[in-house]
């Protein structure tokens, strides 16, 4: 039993001292991929067509505030302030999945989505959520919310095989995200729950409808309730 406990130990040392030592380094130098691309690269090749991945890291200096607030008023409007976890909205989308609702409601706060595209791969088990919960918790402790949103902004999945506010910028509208306005990085905003599926340069009725409340809310926030570049 020694000799077990002595194993799982130092299998516990590896992983921390990994773990750790990986979110220390992603604090400071850009994230060069995520398990999500990687698994897209093999879920969208088709027979006789190259794999489609566009990303292009930039500062958070580089990407336009519109697009930072637009997040932040649609996903998560208490991340300035909730430590990585916004109980409240899990325990209301955990009531409303309950009850058997076709559309699943999330919860999760730009902390554990950042955690779950740099770390981890997509799924609903609760071993992977374990996984997630713990990241969250890293990275909420080794990086500052300005650190956490520029490393959200430049890997989320922003459309089929496009990564990131730069590659979404240049691919839906024609120019840096530096140059986003308000009205595009809402509509943006608007398609990340189903980015594959959704088109911010022409959106449906819906989307537009929802780009048009995430404006009105981007408007409420407070100046200082975002990271400043």
């Amino acid at each position: 039993m020694k000799g077990v406990f002595r194993f799982i130990g130092k299998v516990l040392l590896w992983w921390f001292g990994i773990t750790i030592g990986l979110t220390l380094f992603y604090r400071f130098v850009p994230v060069p991929g995520t398990p999500l691309m990687i698994i897209r690269l093999f879920e969208e090749a088709k027979p006789g067509q190259k794999h489609r991945l566009y990303k292009d890291w930039v500062p958070f200096d580089q990407i336009s505030p519109q697009l930072a607030k637009a997040v932040i008023a649609s996903e998560d409007q208490k991340f300035m302030t909730h430590w990585g976890f916004d109980i409240e909205a899990l325990e209301k989308a955990y009531k409303r999945n309950q009850k058997g609702k076709k559309r699943k409601l999330g919860g999760s706060t730009i902390s554990m989505q950042t955690a779950k595209n740099v770390y981890l791969w997509p799924g609903r088990t609760w071993v992977r959520k374990a996984f997630e919960a713990y990241f969250t918790v890293l990275i909420e402790v080794l990086w500052s919310k300005k650190r956490i949103l520029e490393v959200y902004l430049n890997v989320i999945e922003m459309g089929p095989g496009i990564y990131g506010a730069e590659a979404a910028a240049q691919a839906w509208f024609g120019k840096p995200a530096s140059k986003l306005t308000a009205n595009e990085a809402a509509r943006i905003a608007a398609c990340l729950p189903d980015p594959r599926r959704r088109n911010p340069a022409r959106p449906s009725g819906y989307v537009a409808f929802r780009a048009a409340r995430i404006q009105g809310m981007m408007y409420k926030l407070p100046k200082d309730f975002y990271p400043q570049p």
